[in-house]
Order: C-alpha cells, then sequence, then structure tokens
C-alpha cells in the first residue's frame, strides 16, 4: 500500500489522475448493464447479468464488445449484426439516461475535488461516446483538464481498452510521464490497458466484488470505493 501520510493514497512522484467515468465516478454503469441486457434480449441472444457484462464489453468501445458477446455464442459477427446492435444498445442506454438522470457516487466526486486541490492534473478516459453528455448531467462539465473518450478515440484511431491508446493519449494531453500518472477504474478492460501503459498506478475500484480479478488483470491496489483512499474518510 502507499504511505497513509498522502492525502490521495498516491505515491508522491504523481502528478496526474486519470479516470474512467462509468463505475468509477458515475452510477452508469449498471444504465449500460440494463441496456446490453435488453438489447441481447431483443435479438434472442443469451447475456447474463453481471457475469457477461463484466467479462465482455465493460470498459470496451461499443462494437467491440458486442462482438466479444457474439464470439463467446458463437455467432458470426457480420458487420450488418454489429451495427444493428450497437446502434439499438446506444439508443436504449440514452432513453434510460434520459428517464432517470445520472448519479454519481459522492465519494468520487470528493475525491476529484481532493486531487485538484493537491495541484494534480485531471482527465476522464472513456470508451463512450456520450462521456460530454454525460459528465453534464452530473454536473462535473468543468471537472477535468483533458477528455479522452470514444468520439476522441474513433477520430484518431486509437484503440479502444484494454488496448492503453486512450489512456496514453491522456497523459500526453496532460503533458505527463505515464510513470507519472495513476489510472482509476472499475473495469478488467481498464485496468489491464493502465497496466499496458506501464502508468505509475493503476488503482482498481471493486464495484462488484471482482476484488481478485482487478488484481490478476492489472490493479496495484484495489478499493471498494474511492473515499478509502481519502484520510479520515467517513461513510
Amino acid at each position: 500500500m502507499v504511505p497513509p501520510a498522502d492525502p490521495l493514497g498516491l505515491p508522491s512522484h504523481i502528478g496526474a489522475c486519470l479516470f474512467d467515468l462509468d463505475g468509477v465516478i458515475t452510477r452508469t454503469a449498471t444504465v449500460h448493464a440494463q441496456a446490453w441486457k435488453q438489447v441481447f434480449d431483443e435479438f434472442h441472444i443469451p447475456f447474463h447479468l453481471p457475469d457477461d457484462y463484466d467479462a465482455y464489453v465493460d470498459g470496451k468501445p461499443r462494437e467491440d464488445g458486442v462482438r466479444s458477446v457474439l464470439a463467446a455464442r458463437s455467432v458470426p459477427a457480420d458487420a450488418e449484426l454489429v451495427d444493428q446492435i450497437a446502434a439499438r444498445k446506444d439508443d436504449l442506454f440514452l432513453a434510460l439516461i434520459h428517464q432517470h438522470g445520472v448519479q454519481t457516487y459522492d465519494t468520487s466526486v470528493r475525491y476529484l475535488h481532493a486531487v485538484r486541490e493537491a495541484g494534480k492534473k485531471l482527465a476522464v478516459v472513456s470508451s463512450s461516446k456520450h462521456t460530454t453528455e454525460v459528465l453534464h448531467a452530473a454536473g462535473l462539465d468543468d471537472m477535468f483538464d483533458a477528455q479522452v473518450d470514444g468520439l476522441v478515440a474513433e477520430k484518431e484511431n486509437l484503440h479502444g481498452k484494454p488496448a492503453p491508446d486512450t489512456y496514453l493519449r491522456a497523459a500526453e494531453l496532460l503533458q505527463t510521464r505515464p510513470i507519472d500518472a495513476a489510472v482509476y477504474e472499475d473495469a478488467l478492460a481498464g485496468v489491464q490497458a493502465g497496466r499496458a501503459g506501464h502508468f505509475g498506478r493503476v488503482i482498481g475500484i471493486d464495484r462488484e466484488g471482482q476484488a481478485v480479478a482487478l488484481k490478476q488483470h492489472g490493479a496495484d491496489i484495489v478499493v471498494k470505493d474511492l473515499g478509502d483512499l481519502l484520510p479520515n474518510s467517513g461513510p
């Protein structure tokens, strides 16, 4: 573990913090999971929560997630089918967040403010093409110094998680070496990306009882909540 004197639970050389969005800052991971379940039900393709969400789609670009599920079910992943499922999932997700709004993890928001107060740089790194919309709905528009999302990845031809490309791009935008940046992830693909990019600290957030798997996939430490890294954090 890190020295307890550090107010953010980080090694002293870390100057930038790179956060996944869904499941780390916002509670939209459950909304994504609900949309995935509904779309695969509509296409009569077996999809079981939470295991299939964690194993095949969490943290990945939408089309890659579709291909992963189809491969696991031995369904040919022709381009038209992939596009249909991906587009329908997108429509369902947007309908759900417009209907129910976007909730945040309060302790994660406190941690973001603590990072800002400590003088460190912040970036949000998400495979979602709706990152800007989600941040706006969550009231976090002005929190981050850089944003690398699904739209940026598509425009710049960046490989999605578990490849490290999007995190490396965020570090570049913050003018920070990967070794001097920390990655915060709740997805197995995300911690893999952090490890593959040789970041200075990869922190896994265990929302679904997969602490062992997060460690196995590359997390240096695993916490239940970002509040666990803050001093004197109460419930």
